[in-house]
């Protein structure tokens, strides 16, 4: 089956390529019996996946269970997948099978896995090790043929780190992993789906199907919609029960998800906080300073060796004003203050116009003679980010504003 087909069978809407690569994946591992982990934020669509895998099994004639595990209380979720004997606990009044059993020869689709509690999940491991498990308050071992995909939102690299999810159950269930993309990457199908979305409601409330301007298409396409497909279905339900007027605008939108207008403004691309990664310290504050001082000091000597070249310069063709007003912006610009040793205004007019520049320069360089050196202003800095990241360097090199290999070469060269 091409994955058109499987669209089309299956009722999946979209031409990303990253949705046909799940798709296809999916096609691929239906006719094998090996565990499948889906991916994906919540929202995306990741019970579609075990559907497809299921109907082009050879268990499609055996049922499809599909159990979420982030709803069933801690205390009975044993029960509920692998039953129970009667008299095993409190209102146990009889024996009742668990969905394994009910799966037998189908397939199980285990949502949100990665709630499981840590006592479920060493049972879970059997079952998919041994195709063996036990019924609270059993102790006869019972044999199940079922196929097991999971599915999850969570960050299970981070839930193993945190010891909230078995890495030995991680590696077992996740022999083939299948990911779905957010709605975000995948602006092409949003026009897409609303349209489905709004024949679907059309003919479940008899009403003509709603639609949408072209400012309004650009607007939905812009927005990172955080819920989704679940999102987008539940907007375009309301769209089509609550508004008179069948073709929604760009207005319209706002009234029902104001963060649209949020989306146009300008936005920082970096993920760390300034307040928390760069201005720790007020000496790391100082830090910068003296680095724009010393940049700013550099381009001011450039400047008066271009403007004194060779010791010709005409004093009517440059104002002496404004190469003051520069040497007081580049000594002072990150506090608004002139440096201490400034000349005044009117005691330059009076020099010639080689000694009134010099003598400046030499009085700005006098100043950052006393600071410390770029270098030992760059080595403390790194030295610091590796300290506060203790020792990790791809967070100090991205506090510092550069590539991890960058910091690898001036840790060689500043010797720490």
């Amino acid at each position: 089956m091409t994955v058109q087909e499987a669209k089309l069978r299956f009722g999946i809407v979209g031409q990303s390529a990253a949705l046909d690569r799940a798709i296809f994946k999916a096609i691929q591992v239906a006719a094998t019996d090996i565990s499948v982990l889906v991916t994906g934020e919540s929202g995306v669509g990741k019970e579609a996946i075990p559907k497809i895998i299921h109907g082009l099994s050879h268990r499609k004639h055996k049922p499809l269970v599909a159990v979420n595990c982030g709803a069933i209380p801690e205390g009975t979720i044993d029960s509920e997948l692998f039953g129970h004997e009667k008299g095993s606990f409190t209102g146990a009044t009889g024996a009742r099978k668990g969905y394994f059993e009910e799966a037998d020869g189908g397939t199980i689709f285990l949502d949100e896995v990665g709630e499981l509690p840590l006592g479920t999940q060493v049972r879970l491991l059997r079952v998919l090790e041994t195709g063996e498990f036990i019924r609270v308050g059993s102790s006869k071992p019972q044999s199940t043929q079922v196929r097991v995909v999971g599915a999850t939102n969570v960050n299970m690299f981070s839930a193993i780190e945190r010891n909230k999810f078995r890495e030995d159950l991680y590696y077992r269930l996740n022999t083939v992993e299948i990911q779905l993309p957010p709605l975000r990457e995948r602006r092409e199908d949003i026009h897409l789906l609303f349209r489905k979305f709004a024949q679907d409601f059309s003919q479940k409330y008899r009403l003509p199907a709603v639609r949408l301007s072209s400012d309004a298409v650009r607007a939905l396409e812009q927005y990172r919609w955080p819920g989704n497909i679940r999102q987008l279905r539940n907007l375009v339900e309301q769209l089509s029960v609550v508004e008179t007027d069948r073709e929604v605008s760009e207005e319209t939108l706002l009234n029902y998800i104001p963060e649209i207008a949020q989306t146009k403004l300008p936005a920082r691309t970096v993920d760390t906080p300034l307040s928390q990664s760069e201005f720790n310290t007020e000496r790391e504050i100082l830090y910068k300073v003296l680095f724009d001082m010393r940049n700013d000091l550099n381009n001011l000597r450039q400047m008066v060796n271009s403007l004194t070249g060779g010791g010709n310069l005409d004093p009517e063709s440059t104002s002496a004003s404004a190469v003051a007003r520069s040497m007081g912006t580049a000594a002072g610009g990150m506090t608004g203050l002139a440096p201490r040793n400034a000349v005044p205004l009117e005691s330059m007019e009076r020099l010639a116009p080689n000694e009134r520049y010099i003598d400046a320069v030499e009085d700005a360089e006098e100043e950052a003679d006393g600071m410390l050196s770029l270098h030992d202003l760059e080595a403390e800095m790194v030295r610091k980010a590796l300290e506060r990241h203790k020792g990790r360097r791809k967070e100090a090199a991205a506090e510092l504003g550069i590539s991890e290999r960058t910091l690898y070469r001036k840790i060689k060269q500043l010797d720490l």
